[in-house]
């Protein structure tokens, strides 16, 4: 059983094993590995352990990074941007219904990742032996989605943070607008909406800080008694755990949830 460390590789941040063999790594460390694709420059997520046989293919730590390793990578920085260029070109040349996210060598340069996003499957084999032929390396051609490439790319959202999926996120979790339901948001898509085009991810961080909070407050339209009298609720706020009702009068009063109590009428279903 080898002796394995977490490392994330490339801007999609993959996740593979690294045989750290005689090298004593920590968390936070970056690396020059040699996995499937090459050598590659990861960065080290998770401690030293031993694991079973896995069907993953497991690289190997070449050494810790060094001054003339970062050297190396600093100009691998404008090789990709150059050969970007170059991509993009061959892009629009052969008319592909494709938009081009970003390109990445490897850090040994022997192979180039282009990342792209596109509605239908394209037919790019065309494209491959023109890019090898003029970048004289393998390409490899990677297909992602819309919030993959937002997290790639990066930005600023709504909220004037950096986006969440760009500082933090390790992968995607399921967002649906039942969940602006249950947090009573505005069902507006374009406001519940990021970068991306998709439902923003942080609807789902507090979803289920609202479904317990509901579950401690009284359901709207249910009888209750308040310190003002009986009357029906109308609304309530889970931040603030207060309790909006409408009084026998008509006027709608607000109540801290602990000071509203299901009368006995409600209790019993009339």
């Amino acid at each position: 059983m080898p002796i394995v460390v977490g490392i994330i590789v490339r801007r999609m941040k993959e996740k593979i094993w690294g045989d750290s063999g005689h090298l004593d790594l920590v968390v936070g460390e970056t690396v020059v590995v040699e996995s499937d694709h090459g050598q590659e420059i990861g960065l080290v997520t998770e401690r030293e352990k031993m694991i079973e046989k896995t069907k993953e293919s497991v690289g190997k730590v070449l050494r810790k990074m060094t001054r003339e390793d970062e050297l190396r990578e600093a100009e691998n920085e404008k090789k990709n941007c150059q050969a970007f260029k170059i991509v993009q070109q061959k892009i629009e040349d052969h008319e592909l219904a494709m938009k081009l996210t970003c390109v990445q060598y490897t850090f040994d340069r022997s192979k180039l990742f282009v990342y792209y996003t596109a509605e239908t499957r394209v037919d790019f084999r065309e494209l491959i032996k023109d890019l090898g032929h003029i970048l004289k390396t393998r390409i490899q051609m990677v297909q992602i989605g819309v919030r993959d490439e937002a997290k790639m790319i990066g930005g600023i959202g709504t909220c004037g943070r950096k986006l969440c999926c760009k500082d933090f996120l390790k992968e995607f979790s399921s967002v649906t607008i039942d969940m602006a339901k249950e947090q009573d948001l505005s069902l507006n898509t374009a406001k519940l909406s990021g970068l991306c085009g998709r439902l923003m991810c942080c609807i789902a961080f507090e979803n289920d800080c609202y479904r317990q909070a509901k579950k401690k407050l009284p359901k709207i339209g249910s009888k209750v008694h308040t310190p003002l009298g009986h009357g029906t609720v109308v609304a309530h706020n889970c931040v603030k755990e207060t309790v909006s009702v409408e009084m026998a009068d008509k006027h709608v009063k607000v109540f801290p949830a602990e000071q509203v109590s299901h009368t006995l009428l409600d209790k019993i279903g009339l």
